[in-house]
C-alpha cells in the first residue's frame, strides 16, 4: 500500500507541474486551471445553472459563486432569467467568454499534441491505454459503455497473461494454470481457423475489459474457453455479452453444441453460463493446480439460427 501511495503522490507532482496546474496564468491565459475547468463545463452544457456546474465539478458553492462572478466581471458570462423560475439564472458565455474558452482549448490540444507528437504509435497507444485504465480502475462508477470486438495482434497472449494474475490474486493457481493457459492460446493461434474459430475482446475506451475463445473440437462441438471480465469492468454485462457472442457465433457456423470447463468455485461465472443456457453435466475433482478442486463441464446445445 505505500509503494502504491507513493507512486501516485509521485505522478501527482509530475502532472500538475507537466500540465502548469497551479499556475496563476494557466498556458499564458487570463485563466488559472480551475477557472478553465468550469469554462469549460459552461461551454459544453450552455445554458447551464449554478447547481448543475457545483455538481459535476464538486466545488464549494461559495467558491464556485466567486468564480462565476469573475466571470461576469470579465464579461466572459451572462445570466438569463427563466418566466417560469424567477430564481434560476442559467449561465452562457458572452462572445468575449467564448473567444476565450476557445484560445484556452486550443492552446491545451496543441499542447497535448506535442506530448504525443514525441512519441511512436505504440507509445502513444500505450498513454492512452494506461490513462484510460487508471481512470476506470479509480472510478468505478464510470458511465463507459463497452463494445465486443475481434482481438488485435498480441492481444490473445495478453487474456492468458490477464487470467494468470487475476486468478493467482483471487484463488492463488499459480504457475499450473499460467502454464496451462499459456499452452492454451499458442495452440489456438497456431492452429487458428478464421473460419471456425475467434477470440473476443471487451473494448471500453482502447483497454481490454475481458476476453473469450472459441475453438473447434471437431464434430460439430465447439469449446468456449478462457472467460474472464475485468475487476474494473465487471457488473456491466460484459461477460453475458461475451458469451452471448460466442454462442451466437456458434449457431452461425453450425455447431451443435458448445462445452466449457470451468470450477464449483467460480460462482459469478456458472451464473452467466447458467443465463445463457449452459447446464453443468459433469463433475471431477482434480489437481491439475496443486490442491485439489472441483471442476465441471457445462454444455449448451444449439439450434440453428433462423
Amino acid at each position: 500500500m505505500d509503494h502504491a501511495i507513493d507512486a501516485i503522490r509521485t505522478f501527482n507532482r509530475f502532472f500538475t507541474q507537466h500540465v502548469g496546474a497551479i499556475d496563476a496564468r494557466f498556458l499564458d491565459t487570463d485563466a488559472n486551471l480551475p477557472e478553465a475547468r468550469l469554462l469549460f463545463e459552461i461551454a459544453g452544457r450552455e445554458p447551464v445553472l449554478a447547481n448543475v456546474l457545483q455538481a459535476a465539478l464538486g466545488l464549494d458553492r461559495g467558491y464556485l459563486s466567486r468564480m462565476i462572478a469573475r466571470f461576469e466581471e470579465r464579461g466572459w458570462v451572462t445570466r438569463d432569467r427563466l418566466d417560469s423560475d424567477a430564481r434560476a439564472r442559467p449561465i452562457r458565455l458572452t462572445q468575449a467568454g467564448r473567444e476565450a474558452f476557445d484560445e484556452i482549448d486550443g492552446r491545451q490540444r496543441a499542447a497535448v499534441a506535442h506530448d504525443l507528437g514525441r512519441l511512436t504509435t505504440t507509445e502513444r497507444d500505450d498513454v492512452v491505454q494506461a490513462l484510460t485504465r487508471a481512470r476506470l480502475l479509480l472510478d468505478p462508477d464510470a458511465s463507459d459503455g463497452f463494445t465486443i470486438r475481434t482481438a488485435l495482434i498480441g492481444e490473445v497472449s495478453q487474456v492468458a497473461a490477464r487470467q494468470s494474475m487475476l486468478y493467482a490474486a483471487s484463488h492463488g493457481w499459480k504457475e499450473e494454470l499460467e502454464a496451462l493457459e499459456a499452452e492454451t492460446v499458442a495452440a489456438f493461434l497456431r492452429n487458428f481457423d478464421p473460419e471456425r474459430e475467434r477470440c473476443w475482446i471487451a473494448d471500453m475506451g482502447g483497454v481490454m475489459a475481458g476476453a473469450v475463445f472459441l475453438t473447434d473440437e471437431g464434430e460439430g462441438v465447439g469449446r468456449l474457453r478462457l472467460l474472464h471480465v475485468e475487476p474494473f469492468a465487471r457488473r456491466r454485462g460484459i461477460g453475458d455479452a461475451l458469451v452471448s457472442g460466442c454462442l451466437g457465433f456458434a449457431r452461425e457456423k453450425g455447431y451443435g453444441e458448445v462445452v466449457l470447463w470451468t470450477h464449483t468455485v467460480l460462482e459469478a461465472a456458472r451464473r452467466i453460463y447458467a443465463r445463457n443456457g449452459f447446464e453443468c453435466i459433469s463433475t471431477e475433482v482434480h489437481h491439475t493446480f496443486g490442491e485439489p478442486i472441483q471442476g465441471e463441464t457445462w454444455r449448451a446445445v444449439l439450434r440453428a439460427a433462423p
